[in-house]
């Protein structure tokens, strides 16, 4: 149970960030082999369900580079990786008792908003300075987190809980400074907006 803990888990919180890679990933392990989906995810490694995926994790990761432009692609994917993510997160129990996929789908949901109001939190923050640089580290650092956090879900799921323990614990604490940093971006918006 550990096991399909961890990939309900890891699958909702990933797919907050990066939700085709996520799907990309997790069929094209299946389809390889390395990772057993539970039934109801297994058109994940269909060929075809492989492709659009991979399309759309090219598509994602060069939108994801263009400063501003990512914020906006953010905002979009508000209303696709939270449902996404409780959908993740209650397939991943298979046939499971109905009361824990239901558990599943209600804090998969929570985890992929979590990471997702996290993520796009503090882009937009990064957004606000003039040079891309910052932009482009915090992208390849998502790039790389996904991919690893599948990977340690898979393979060391104690683990993997563990770490998203101190992630749940990072995201309550920063949250708040990312909305009082929204606040003060807009402050003076307004502020460079009014009239003379």
């Amino acid at each position: 149970m550990t096991e399909s803990i961890a990939l309900a888990a890891g699958l909702a919180w990933a797919s907050g960030i990066r939700l085709y890679l996520v799907l990309f990933l997790a069929g094209l392990l299946a389809r390889l082999g390395y990772l057993h989906l539970p039934e109801p995810l297994d058109v994940l490694s269909d060929p075809l369900v492989l492709g659009a995926s991979g399309i759309m994790v090219v598509v994602e990761f060069v939108a994801d580079k263009i400063p501003a432009f990512d914020s906006a692609w953010d905002a979009l994917h508000t209303f696709i990786r939270i449902p996404a993510g409780a959908f993740l997160a209650a397939a991943a129990l298979g046939s499971a008792d109905p009361a824990w996929v239901a558990a599943a789908a209600i804090l998969g949901g929570f985890l992929a908003a979590g990471a997702h109001l996290t993520k796009s939190g503090g882009r937009a923050l990064i957004n606000t300075s003039p040079e891309p640089l910052s932009n482009w580290i915090a992208s390849a650092s998502e790039d790389l987190l996904v991919p690893a956090a599948l990977l340690a879900a898979v393979k060391a799921p104690v683990v993997f809980l563990i770490g998203l323990l101190v992630f749940a614990a990072l995201a309550a604490w920063m949250l708040p400074k990312l909305w009082r940093g929204f606040r003060r971006v807009f402050a003076r918006i307004q502020g460079d907006a009014a009239p003379y």
